[in-house]
């Protein structure tokens, strides 16, 4: 089933390589039209062909395909307080967040395409204090749910274990040896699938990623309820 959407096109690709050796404004000036063609437009499309399936796995997260505003995120970068001040970034990305997320900081389904592969799945990056306080008083009370959920056999199929940087030490107000203890110290928490980039290529790409959010859903209900947010 591919809902009318093609797959993406391999200019996408061929944009992202010229990008990479001519990252500065004059060139993307230049070739502005083109960017909207092959990678901004088809992403629109994707995005909302993603909608229907992701409405009957999560009806609480949008799929929003405004170019501005919307699942999609933008290609300029913030620059303002990185060593790195190359204006634009080398990759696609959208991010289908729960309808009451401001930001990229809320629960999320995400998709990722860069020219060394691409990755799908979702979770939820460096959410502020109170809500990662949430988060790991949930993973505290629910011992026994998120083990089983962690170690769920398709879940590590799909996506190889729970990631996500963490601290050091653990956080305040939980013992060093807790049994869930790597856990509790994770400051992001995500399930991603990685493919080569050729794949979105191909129409099959969006069950691909169907099974993904799929297989992420009942961690997914996990971080959103714990947020106290409905799933």
């Amino acid at each position: 089933m591919t809902d009318g959407f093609p797959g993406f096109s391999k200019d996408l690709i061929t944009f992202y390589q010229d990008l990479k050796e001519n990252n500065n404004r004059d060139w993307f000036h230049a070739n502005r039209d083109r960017y909207r063609d092959v990678v901004q437009y088809p992403m629109s499309d994707f995005i909302a062909a993603m909608a229907p399936r992701l409405e009957a796995i999560a009806p609480c997260y949008a799929a929003d395909p405004r170019p501005n505003g919307g699942s999609m995120f933008r290609i300029h970068r913030d620059v303002r307080f990185s060593k790195d001040k190359k204006p634009y970034k080398e990759h696609a990305a959208c991010q289908f967040r729960h309808q009451a997320g401001k930001d990229a900081h809320a629960p999320g389904f995400y998709v990722h395409i860069a020219l060394d592969g691409i990755r799908y799945g979702g979770g939820v990056w460096l959410p502020p204090s109170p809500k990662l306080a949430l988060i790991r008083e949930a993973i505290d009370q629910k011992q026994e749910e998120w083990t089983a959920l962690t170690t769920d056999p398709d879940l590590l199929a799909h996506f190889g274990g729970i990631h996500g940087d963490g601290l050091k030490r653990a956080p305040k107000g939980y013992d060093p040896d807790h049994p869930l203890i790597e856990d509790l110290k994770r400051k992001t928490f995500f399930l991603m699938q990685p493919a080569p980039v050729e794949r979105i290529l191909d129409p099959g790409f969006m069950d691909d990623v169907e099974a993904a959010f799929e297989a992420t859903s009942p961690f997914m209900r996990f971080l959103t309820n714990a947020v106290e947010l409905p799933y």
